[in-house]
């Protein structure tokens, strides 16, 4: 009997770690001391034959059920506080933004209960009054009425009192303030507010008129801290000409630590790094990355580390269902059209069209809209994302080092994001390009097995015609 792979187990290990993660929703198991008798049978791992494989299914949703319930005690927690004045004290991942009735508001973690010191899970949004302005890495004193709610924060505190008992002295914040400025002084608005949106994801200054009409193109995900735009930078960096391997190498994981750092360690930047990081390993030494492994391996570690991700944390599903659609389906369309690796900028728009399409269901049904436009859009802009992101940094470190030729040095900037900004009011001027649409669960679902069916059969062919090559070949 034909082994199976040592990926292949991997990989099913990682999607039964999430299947258990999400049934602990629904169902809670208690770790026995019993089990300890099923330890001798990991040496079934060394054969991997059906019966290895059984095991692996039952200790990756044994794992993931256990980590689960773990969690879900931490769930209880918040909705044993739902409605109750607090007071916590928690930090700012983000700077404030002036949202619904002039308030402050941001997103905050390591909270902590006031006055039992008692630690609670997830991310908080938080809005409220009391400071005149609160920056990434603050800490934060928080009063008012807290209640859970679903998706990327697990509660929300409404009309608080907002009052600092700690500064942010990171340095890496500072710059990015910094670099801000800089952008400011080089760029004219609302070009400097846009090259920001690229670079770090603020979105705060951008004008609402601009925001909505990104929205209408479907380029909105340009100007959030997207880890889709780092897979796209890091795989352009793999392409460039450079003088060896290596320095490719040390550019990319640059441009992962540079992106770390200014983004406060945001979710999807770092899943974004681990995804890249695998693949350059895998790069870097001449071995075959398996995007399923890759993608499978990086799902499971996030969601274990933070199992609210897998239970309603949509960005998390946009990010993978986009990672899928560069790294599975953008290589197998490639590979059908083309004889030899296609120029860069072709590469990157196929990869932008392949994640736009993925994601493209789940935004349907669960935002109910849908930019007509928006394939289109992500074609002509996206390729040039990377380029722009580079002159965007040239002119934010102008205006930060050298404020009186900063204008001169920007123009690039200038010019390229003028481009990108016309496009998107050229598109969004389009009558009847955007609609309120919306699809059902079920019809997501079957849209999505479809394309798993064609992805499997095209691999399956694409398998077949490397064996019956050597054959063929005099």
């Amino acid at each position: 009997m034909r082994k199976l792979r040592r990926t292949t187990l991997i990989t099913i290990f990682c999607l039964c770690v999430l299947a258990g993660l999400g049934l602990s929703r629904r169902f809670a198991i208690e770790p026995q001391p019993w089990w300890l008798i099923f330890l001798p049978g990991l040496f079934l791992l060394r054969r991997r034959n059906p019966a290895a494989l059984i095991l692996v299914v039952l200790l990756g949703t044994s794992f993931g059920l256990l980590r689960g319930n773990v969690y879900m005690t931490k769930v209880s927690e918040l909705k044993a506080l739902a409605g109750q004045s607090v007071v916590i004290e928690a930090t700012a991942t983000a700077d404030a933004i002036y949202a619904q009735g002039s308030q402050l508001e941001f997103t905050a973690n390591h909270v902590v209960l006031q006055p039992d010191n008692k630690p609670l899970a997830g991310s908080f949004r938080v809005s409220g009054f009391g400071e005149p302005m609160v920056y990434r890495g603050d800490r934060l004193q928080i009063s008012g009425k807290l209640y859970p709610i679903r998706g990327a924060s697990q509660a929300r505190i409404s009309y608080a009192q907002l009052k600092r008992t700690g500064l942010d002295n990171s340095w890496i914040n500072s710059f990015t303030r910094r670099l801000g400025a800089g952008m400011q002084t080089a760029l004219p608005e609302p070009n400097s507010s846009f090259g920001l949106g690229l670079l770090i994801g603020q979105r705060n200054t951008l004008p609402e008129e601009l925001t909505q009409q990104l929205i209408m193109v479907g380029l909105v995900h340009i100007v959030a801290v997207s880890g889709y735009n780092l897979t796209i930078l890091v795989r352009a960096a793999t392409r460039l000409k450079l003088g060896s391997k290596f320095q490719q190498l040390l550019l990319s994981l640059s441009l992962i630590s540079v992106f770390i750092l200014m983004t406060g360690f945001s979710a999807s930047i770092v899943r974004a790094a681990i995804v890249s990081t695998l693949g350059l390993w895998a790069w870097y030494y001449g071995r075959r990355a398996r995007p399923l492994l890759i993608l499978a391996f990086t799902a499971a570690l996030t969601a274990i580390i933070n199992p609210f991700y897998i239970w309603g944390d949509l960005g998390w599903y946009l990010s993978f269902l986009a990672f899928f659609g560069v790294l599975v389906v953008s290589p197998l369309v490639v590979s059908r059209l083309f004889k030899k690796q296609p120029k860069l900028i072709i590469s990157v728009a196929f990869e932008t069209l392949a994640a736009e399409v993925m994601t493209l269901p789940l935004i349907v049904a669960m935002f109910g809209q849908l930019s007509l436009v928006g394939l289109l859009s992500n074609v002509l802009v996206v390729p040039l994302i990377p380029l722009a992101m580079l002159v965007s940094t040239v002119a934010a470190a102008a205006g930060m080092w050298l404020a009186p030729i900063a204008g001169w040095l920007a123009w690039p900037a200038n010019i390229l994001l003028t481009y990108i900004l016309d496009i998107v009011r050229l598109f969004s001027s389009i009558p009847s390009i955007f609609l309120r649409k919306s699809i059902s669960l079920a019809s997501m679902l079957y849209v999505y097995a479809l394309v798993l069916i064609v992805i499997a059969i095209a691999h399956k062919r694409r398998a077949e015609n490397k064996n019956l090559l050597p054959e063929i070949t005099p």
